[in-house]
């Protein structure tokens, strides 16, 4: 298992076909004003790929959006509503169809209120990870070994989880509900960024 870093783009052909976990950080969590500094990328083969963009970048990185906007490739995330909006605003490109770890546990664990990544891994894996880099200066001119360990960990779990959560879907009788959400998530993603962020347009009021 190894941490590949990358600036401006991801190489071609480092990934093998098929599915993804994605995962991005940003500056904050205003994503007009928050601009993202790293995407990671695993193909659940053992290895990660973080792509940092540093100060003024131009998110150009053709190969990585060719990756993310690939509609044969499901992108696996854990709370997938804000990475969606985050690489579709710097990066142009919608990085769908999607799977949200999160969303799934919230329908397949109601006996719970806790469906952080942490929470989840150690329930459905028995692994540990550490939460210590999360507010952590990702705009810095130097990203540390502990954030790239912290950026990697984020997305070397959910191939493993996905194949947990999606058994119990089908046990509870979800999946459809499930893959109804997935399905809305890229909308979610643009209603967040068109300003609805705040406010749920199904509600009566």
């Amino acid at each position: 298992m190894a941490v590949y870093f990358h600036e401006e783009d991801l190489p071609e052909g480092v990934l093998a076909p098929g599915d993804i976990a994605v995962d991005t950080e940003t500056m904050g969590l205003i994503t007009a004003r928050d601009r993202l500094c790293v995407v990671q990328l695993s193909d659940g083969g053992g290895d990660e790929h973080l792509v940092r963009f540093k100060v003024g970048s131009d998110y150009a990185a053709p190969n990585l959006k060719a990756v993310l906007a690939d509609p044969s490739r499901t992108k696996l995330y854990h709370f997938g509503r804000f990475d969606l909006a985050a690489i579709e605003h710097y990066l142009g490109v919608m990085a769908a169809p999607v799977f949200c770890t999160k969303i799934a546990s919230k329908l397949v664990r109601t006996y719970t209120d806790r469906h952080g990544l942490k929470i989840l891994v150690d329930e459905l894996l028995g692994e540990s990870i550490s939460k210590q880099q999360q507010s952590s200066d990702w705009g810095a001119d130097e990203i540390t070994e502990a954030q790239r360990d912290y950026a990697a960990s984020d997305v070397r779990y959910l191939h493993r989880m996905r194949v947990i959560l999606v058994e119990r879907l089908a046990r509870e009788g979800r999946t459809e509900m499930a893959q109804a959400c997935f399905d809305f998530l890229p909308t979610r993603a643009r209603l967040d960024l068109a300003g609805w962020a705040d406010h749920d347009i199904f509600s009566h009021m």
